[in-house]
């Protein structure tokens, strides 16, 4: 039977959650930040055996809204029919479905899924590649691992005296954000705002999901990340830092502190959270972050993708068509 998950199966929930962003604690950030949330449970027996957390973000000026679905599994035909039928009544058109399985995992339930439901492909939210670093490795191994350049910056850092601390306090909260601001600023790119972040990780690092960690030199922080761990994988959603010290390399040393950090804890992978694909062109934004991931030996995985689970056949081609209107202003308006 499915049916709405109650916070009395929090753990469990948990437990099931694929990514961090299936978690309880996700859900009740989203809450505060005036979002809607479904969360849907199959239980056998009593036993919850599969989750669902859908988010619903009503269609400015209109009467409609769209359900996202990010980094679940490959649900089963009766979780998709309930989710579907929820979203519906709460005025939904869509669901944009961006499973966290690998692409040779996933490929043949995502077409048995499309034989007996209307699904397409969607526009992106996620980024379809991402790096996974494998923690069970020995720190040798790891070093061993690296491209020469970034085994040389780390242990450069290292020689300088760059520390890498946890620091979850609101004090370190307000150094990451003023790091957030200046790297927003210099590299023009799109970040939520104070609030989203505050809310963020303090509603996640209440359990211990979120964590905070600060490179320091000189007795000045210069980078700041948040880090997320659930169920054996690590993640490294948000960082920001300031041009100053910059040849003392704190992002080479941040990182390898939070894989050593990651591996007390017992993490098997390090999900590093996003890649524009192989063979970047340097004009691309990710450049930058997706060669500084790849000199740590990472692997570049690639997701099934993002898919439209249509609920109103009617509505969604104009949808679709405004959203993509849409896209081309704020690329637009970017350059």
């Amino acid at each position: 039977m499915i049916q709405e998950v109650k916070e009395v199966d929090k753990d469990r929930f948990n437990l099931l959650a694929t990514h961090p962003l299936q978690s309880w604690e996700w859900g009740e950030f989203r809450e505060k930040t005036g979002v809607e949330i479904i969360r849907l449970g199959w239980y056998r027996d009593d036993n919850l055996e599969e989750t669902a957390q859908v988010t619903l973000h009503p269609i400015p000026r209109l009467p409609w809204k769209v359900g996202y679905w990010p980094k679940g599994g490959i649900p089963s035909e009766e979780m998709v029919s309930a989710v579907e039928k929820e979203v519906r009544k709460k005025g939904g058109i869509l669901v944009t479905m961006e499973p966290n399985v690998l692409k040779g995992q996933g490929m043949p339930r995502i077409e048995e899924l499309r034989e007996k439901y209307v699904v397409y492909g969607g526009r992106s939210l996620f980024t379809r590649w991402s790096f996974w670093l494998d923690l069970t490795k020995t720190e040798e191994e790891l070093m061993a691992g690296m491209k020469s350049k970034t085994r040389y910056n780390v242990r450069y850092a290292e020689r300088r005296g760059v520390k890498v601390v946890e620091d979850n306090s609101k004090e370190s909260f307000e150094q990451y954000w003023k790091l957030t601001e200046e790297t927003t600023n210099r590299q023009k790119f799109y970040a939520h705002n104070r609030e989203y972040h505050r809310l963020m990780f303090e509603t996640l690092s209440e359990s211990g999901m979120a964590r905070l960690f600060r490179a320091e030199y000189k007795g000045k922080t210069l980078v700041a990340w948040v880090v997320f761990i659930l169920n054996g994988v690590i993640y490294y959603p948000y960082g920001a830092s300031t041009r100053e010290f910059r040849e003392v390399y704190p992002s080479d040393a941040m990182m390898w502190e939070v894989i050593k950090w990651g591996k007390s804890q017992g993490a098997k992978i390090f999900d590093m959270w996003g890649s524009p694909g192989p063979n970047p062109k340097p004009s691309d934004s990710w450049y930058g972050f997706h060669r500084f991931k790849l000199g740590f030996g990472a692997e570049l995985v690639e997701f099934v993708g993002t898919y439209d689970l249509v609920i109103d056949k009617w509505l969604y081609p104009p949808y679709r068509a405004l959203n993509e209107a849409r896209w081309v202003y704020l690329r637009a308006r970017k350059r």
